[in-house]
């Protein structure tokens, strides 16, 4: 039987939780680009997650939901919107020939981050896994061309898909508002210690810089 969409946020928030206790700050340097999938988004706002909360942290909830949201969109399209439908196997079928296809299969909390770090001026890659990727993209046939009555019907199908979409995301967004206390709690439980102790790490090597082990 399939299931609600209120059990399958349930779910999602459970998974998020079990998660959280392993998460530790990343080490490496930031990225400059903002991640689009969680700035401003209003699932992190209805379970009271602020902008301060690491990325690393938003990014493995609102990605659980993400992929609620993209099932059931999937499905009303499979039903409803016969042309959507037949661009997106075609699609599916081009993605599948590729033999290299490093965004598939990924955890939550990694699934739509850049699959490379930020390049080091004066140090280029010998290669990046985003450019093996768009090499094999570049080999696959092009898809047929669509006449204008195609395209206009494409984009009402495209249209009617993001109307679903939100009306999908408003309704996760009432469901998750329950879920705000539990949410908050594990941050302040599990987050939020240690972004304290890096920056009292960080405030002690800035009050005396030189200071050092004495024999």
């Amino acid at each position: 039987m399939e299931r609600s969409l209120e059990t399958q946020v349930d779910l999602a928030v459970e998974a998020w939780l079990r998660w959280v206790p392993r998460w530790q700050p990343a080490t490496h340097r930031g990225r400059v680009a903002v991640c689009r999938r969680c700035l401003g988004s209003p699932v992190l706002s209805a379970v009271g997650i602020s902008g301060n909360v690491p990325h690393g942290v938003q990014h493995g909830l609102s990605t659980r939901i993400k992929t609620i949201v993209d099932h059931a969109v999937a499905e009303y399209t499979a039903r409803n919107l016969p042309m959507l439908q037949g661009e997106l196997d075609q699609q599916a079928a081009r993605n599948r020939s590729r033999s290299y296809r490093p965004t598939e299969d990924l955890a939550p909390e990694f699934e739509g981050m850049p699959l490379d770090p930020e390049p080091v001026p004066g140090a280029p890659f010998l290669f990046t896994l985003a450019g093996l990727a768009d090499a094999e993209s570049v080999e696959l046939p092009p898809l047929p061309p669509l006449s204008d009555e195609a395209k206009a019907a494409l984009r009402q199908e495209v249209g009617l898909a993001d109307e679903y979409a939100n009306m999908v995301g408003r309704e996760i967004c009432s469901i998750l508002l329950r879920h705000r206390l539990r949410v908050q709690a594990a941050i302040s439980e599990h987050v939020e210690p240690q972004i304290e102790a890096m920056l009292a790490e960080l405030t002690d090597s800035l009050d005396s810089p030189f200071d050092s082990e004495t024999p």
